[in-house]
C-alpha cells in the first residue's frame, strides 16, 4: 500500500514524456505559468486578445472569452489523470496563477469593450 504512493517507474516515464528537460526540481506556479504562456495556443489567443482590445470588438471579446474558458477548463476540469500524477511527481506545477491571470485578462477585456453608460 505504501509503495503505491511513492513515485515509481510509471511516474518517471510520465515526466520524461511530458517534460523531457525536467531536472528533478519541483516546478513552481510561476514556472508553470511561463511554460503554459509559451504554448502556441496561448500565444495566438493573446495576439487575438490584443487585436480585439485594439479594435474594441465586443463580439471578438465574447469569442475570445469563450476560447479562454475552454482552454482553462481543459487545464482544470478536463485534464487527464496524467496531469495530476505529474503534479504529484513535481514535474508539473499548479496552473492556478495562469488561470488567475487569464481570468483577469478576460474581465479586463469585457470592461474595456463594454458600451459607455448613458447616465451622463
Amino acid at each position: 500500500m505504501i509503495l503505491s504512493v511513492l513515485p515509481g517507474s510509471a511516474m518517471a516515464e510520465l515526466c520524461s514524456v511530458q517534460r523531457p528537460d525536467w531536472d528533478g526540481v519541483p516546478v513552481t506556479a510561476i514556472q508553470e505559468t511561463l511554460s503554459l504562456a509559451s504554448t502556441p495556443v496561448v500565444l495566438i489567443l493573446l495576439l487575438l486578445s490584443a487585436l480585439a482590445i485594439r479594435f474594441k470588438s465586443q463580439w471578438g471579446v465574447l469569442v475570445l472569452v469563450v476560447l479562454w474558458t475552454i482552454l482553462v477548463s481543459f487545464l482544470s476540469i478536463f485534464a487527464p489523470n496524467a496531469r495530476t500524477v505529474g503534479m504529484m511527481e513535481g514535474c508539473i506545477g499548479s496552473p492556478a496563477l495562469f488561470i488567475g491571470i487569464i481570468a483577469a485578462i478576460c474581465v479586463g477585456m469585457i470592461f474595456y469593450t463594454a458600451p459607455p453608460s448613458k447616465e451622463r
